[in-house]
């Protein structure tokens, strides 16, 4: 069997979690396990969370379902709300907290005959411009919500464009006006996503909604001093299938868009763009033989990447090579790759194992 595996420690997980909630203890937070765990298994995460997270929140009712069943009995969040009327009889049944986010999702809400109230949150949109009730409609929404009924707990939401961005006034600026629309109306708020909870205290409010910092990911590009003490959650790991010397002027892999200047001595690692890593990885992306620091040369192949072993003269068959983990961290992999930590370890396909530890 190939020795591709992804290592998934739960207990950085927990650790990630309590630094979110540290920041501020006044609050409760959402583990936001979307998109399986960003990765990292939305099932077993939240079984490793469930003694002490106060909600999960998920993208939709099908990820909800997934961890009612494996027993999770905490609120779960959902987090775009319904995308069908029909939905709300499971709403009701699974007693799922909804987000609701447009004017179509609040007729459907007031049209649907509730045995029992469920918990809801009014999105605004204070500047995302991607879901929410716009600034004018929201208080009219929230007191037609109020009004109804139907909501067991009635919160007050929004989602930052910007706040990763710790020297921009955009945040700033969505903070000051979801506060000043929701004024004077009750119930509890949730603001802070994780750059929010990590960098922008004015945002902490009632809910916290840790996400991407759960796994030990940072969502700034500088460093920050409390980013700085998640712990990586994942270790991608595989190994060498092959080692190939080479002389100057060799090309390597599909279109010779590596060439080598000097004999080099070339590693062929079991892991591919069929196993969700990027394709667009450019020479020179960081990789670890053997703890050892060196470089990806050549384009990523379906089931096989190459690297330079050149100054690792030990290297061989069947040693180790970590394309991400503790000692080297997904944020320093993804701009090689045109692209962010999260869609890294988001992408990531079944062919991948997981193992997990404690």
């Amino acid at each position: 069997m190939r020795a591709l595996r992804a290592e998934v420690d739960l207990n950085a997980i927990r650790h990630n979690y309590r630094l979110a909630k540290a920041q501020s203890p006044q609050s409760k937070a959402v583990a936001v396990v979307k998109a399986n765990a960003y990765g990292h298994g939305a099932v077993r995460v939240a079984q490793a969370l469930a003694a002490e997270a106060d909600a999960f929140g998920v993208a939709c009712i099908e990820e909800a379902l997934e961890l009612r069943q494996a027993g999770i009995s905490q609120p779960i969040w959902l987090l775009e709300g319904i995308f069908a009327a029909d939905e709300l009889a499971l709403v009701e049944q699974h007693q799922l907290s909804m987000a609701v986010h447009c004017p179509e999702q609040l007729s459907w809400i007031l049209a649907y005959d509730f045995s029992q109230p469920v918990d809801m949150w009014l999105k605004l949109d204070s500047g995302m411009h991607r879901l929410g009730f716009d600034p004018h409609s929201y208080r009219q929404a929230f007191q037609a919500l109020q009004a109804s009924g139907k909501a067991r707990v009635l919160g007050k939401m929004t989602h930052f464009a910007r706040a990763d961005e710790l020297d921009h006034d955009y945040t700033r600026k969505q903070i000051e006006r979801f506060m000043q629309v929701c004024e004077g109306l009750p119930g509890p708020v949730s603001l802070a996503n994780s750059p929010g909870t990590l960098g922008w205290p004015a945002a902490h409010g009632d809910w916290l909604r840790p996400g991407l910092m759960l796994y030990g990911i940072s969502p700034f590009e500088v460093a920050h001093p409390r980013a700085d003490q998640l712990k990586p959650a994942m270790r991608l790991v595989s190994e060498l299938i092959a080692v190939r010397e080479l002389g100057v002027g060799e090309p390597v892999g599909y279109g010779g868009r590596f060439v080598t200047d000097k004999p080099m001595r070339i590693g062929v690692v079991a892991l591919g763009y069929g196993d969700g890593y990027p394709r667009q990885a450019k020479d020179g992306t960081p990789v670890l033989v053997n703890g050892c620091l060196t470089r990806l040369v050549g384009r990523v192949s379906m089931d096989m990447l190459t690297v330079d072993l050149t100054d690792l003269n030990e290297a061989k068959v069947g040693d180790e090579v970590v394309l991400w983990g503790e000692q080297l961290r997904t944020n320093q992999v993804a701009p090689y790759c045109d692209t962010i930590p999260y869609e890294l370890v988001t992408k990531l396909t079944r062919r991948v194992p997981v193992h997990y530890s404690e």
